[in-house]
């Protein structure tokens, strides 16, 4: 059987963070990457003598998994968020692939979305999967600042079983949440030199939201689908308006 290293990145995840580390209680080892959290949760993964805990200071999320990832002992990883918990279905096809011969070096997770405890079943999350389980000697997320994925030539699988996603805590959460993915992806537009307009506070939010909403069937998720539609054109908005100070202080600084 191949070994398996788990790996959580943390920051700020102490509701999250002891449901966490039990969810990948049957990895050989188990990485903790905290970006310096503020708040309970490395007194918490204290509390486990069995968690590798390593602290470095946040930059992107590709590079805090890959830093984690080098550190691994074993080339089979499985990330796995904070806020993401692994069914025993789950972990029983992990072991199976683990057990197994095959030509994958990677696998895709299709994930279930919780909003206040409530199964999201349109509104675009229906299409969320994410690579969780690979072998590092063929993979390397790709340095994206956010939204990173997994870069290979290889084959990649998909698991039968569907990961459950609990991302949203609080309406204040979920908001810092987005704030931040809206600041790293402002930053990526910056360094690509992005231009902006209009267009791109008035047009692309309002897009968004009919996606979500119509397109891809919100409004079948009642008040969830619809306050979570809203969040995603609220997310484009930031984006836009962080790209905005960044050139705004750029030419400040220039001049």
């Amino acid at each position: 059987m191949e070994k398996l290293t788990a790996i959580i990145p943390t920051y700020n995840e102490e509701g999250n963070i002891r449901e966490a580390i039990r969810s990948v209680s049957f990895a050989d080892e188990i990485i903790v990457i905290d970006s310096f959290s503020t708040d309970d949760t490395v007194n918490i993964i204290k509390e486990f003598s069995n968690i590798i805990l390593l602290q470095r200071k946040f930059d992107d999320f590709s590079s805090q998994k890959n830093y984690a990832i080098d550190a691994a002992k074993n080339n089979w990883i499985y990330i796995l968020d904070a806020d993401e918990r692994i069914s025993d279905a789950l972990e029983e096809e992990i072991s199976i692939i683990l057990n197994t011969s095959h030509d994958k070096v990677g696998f895709y997770a299709r994930r279930t979305f919780y909003f206040s405890n409530k199964k999201i079943n349109y509104a675009g999350y229906q299409r969320d999967k994410v690579i969780r389980l690979f072998n590092k000697e063929y993979c390397r997320y790709n340095g994206n600042l956010v939204h990173e994925v997994i870069k290979t030539d290889k084959k990649i699988g998909f698991f039968k079983n569907k990961l459950d996603h609990y991302s949203y805590k609080n309406l204040n959460h979920f908001l810092q949440k987005l704030n931040h993915y809206a600041v790293l992806q402002a930053l990526e537009l910056f360094k690509e030199n992005k231009k902006i307009s209009i267009y791109h506070f008035t047009v692309k939010p309002v897009a968004r939201f009919f996606i979500h909403y119509f397109f891809r069937l919100g409004f079948l998720d009642g008040l969830p689908g619809l306050i979570l539609s809203y969040l995603n054109s609220y997310a484009v908005f930031m984006r836009y308006t962080n790209l905005l100070e960044l050139k705004e202080k750029s030419l400040k600084n220039n001049n």
